[in-house]
């Protein structure tokens, strides 16, 4: 009987493996959504840098990059001499002008020798060499030219001494400069610009107002 009534006990089982199981357990589920959430974090960062990349080619693309045509213009004019006579309706001007050539390009614009002529009433009545130089980027290149203006080879039904009488006569002046657009000093573009520009010459002053320019 002593013998059934020994009860034989056993330890409890130790819970610190499972502990520390569920311990790990969570701590690989952080592990893996701490690195979920920086694969996303990288990836917009990448996304982000691509779109701004996108964006600054875009940019360049359409401002350095886009290649516009300069302007060439008469900006003033002035008289060395002045010689005008309405009774045998004729004049003789030698007339020094500013001309302008407006660059607008992030490259430098190479222009090669031409000619400036002034009409009177689609008459060439003078000319002029136009040197050849460089425009800088961004900027106006400002230059004069001396010319001859003669009537002498106008047609008399013109009507040259109503002009006269009037107190002022409408020259035109026109040209065409070929060259080309520097950019970097890698790329070279070929640019053409015209020129197409009037102007009133008022006999009493002796002066040239109101040029308009195409």
């Amino acid at each position: 009987m002593a013998e059934k009534d020994q009860r034989q006990t056993y330890p409890l089982a130790p819970t610190n493996g499972y502990v520390r199981s569920d311990e790990e357990a969570a701590g690989s589920e952080l592990s893996k959504e701490l690195r979920r959430k920086k694969r996303m974090k990288c990836l917009a960062y990448a996304v982000a840098f691509a779109v701004f990349q996108t964006g600054v080619i875009l940019l360049f693309s359409l401002t350095v990059m886009k290649i516009k045509n300069p302007k060439f213009r008469v900006r003033s004019a002035t008289f060395e001499t002045f010689e005008v006579v309405t009774s045998n309706p004729s004049f003789n001007l030698r007339m020094n002008a500013e001309l302008g050539v407006k660059n607008t390009n992030f490259g430098h614009y190479k222009f090669d020798d031409s000619t400036i002529t002034f009409s009177y009433k689609g008459v060439q009545v003078g000319s002029a060499i136009v040197q050849k130089a460089r425009a800088r980027a961004r900027s106006t290149k400002k230059f004069n030219v001396v010319v001859d203006l003669s009537s002498t080879g106008l047609p008399s039904n013109l009507e040259l001494g109503n002009d006269l009488n009037s107190g002022f006569i409408v020259l035109s002046s026109e040209s065409r400069l070929k060259g080309k657009v520097e950019l970097m000093k890698v790329m070279k573009k070929k640019k053409s610009t015209d020129m197409s520009c009037t102007m009133e010459v008022y006999i009493s002053s002796q002066d040239v107002r109101n040029v308009k320019c195409k």
